[in-house]
């Protein structure tokens, strides 16, 4: 099974989205997180779950969908992952891939 590794970038989107949410509700607000974060762990036995990222060619770029929420990883040539990112679907991703 591939390793997954988030970067600190990943793990800076999922406290914002922590952050966010829990203005209102710390509840749900981990609930969110955590459903993010086991979603994520789909990616270590499927890595090719998530559609390609055709906006970046020279690199195996794949989203994940987690509710309103688009998980962006990175399919190393080792076969490890790397989450780039958590992005909630009404943001231009590309804004923060390319």
């Amino acid at each position: 099974m591939a390793k997954i590794r988030w970067t600190r970038e990943a793990e800076y989107w999922l406290k914002d989205i922590y952050d966010y949410i829990s203005e209102d509700n710390p509840t749900a607000a981990a609930r969110v997180v955590e459903g993010i974060y086991e979603r994520a762990q789909d990616i270590a036995r499927f890595p090719k779950i998530g559609h390609r990222y055709d906006a970046i060619l020279d690199r195996e770029v794949r989203i994940l969908l987690y509710g309103h929420y688009r998980i962006a990883y990175l399919l190393r040539s080792t076969g490890d992952i790397d989450v780039l990112g958590v992005f909630h679907g009404a943001l231009d991703i590309e804004r923060y891939l390319i």
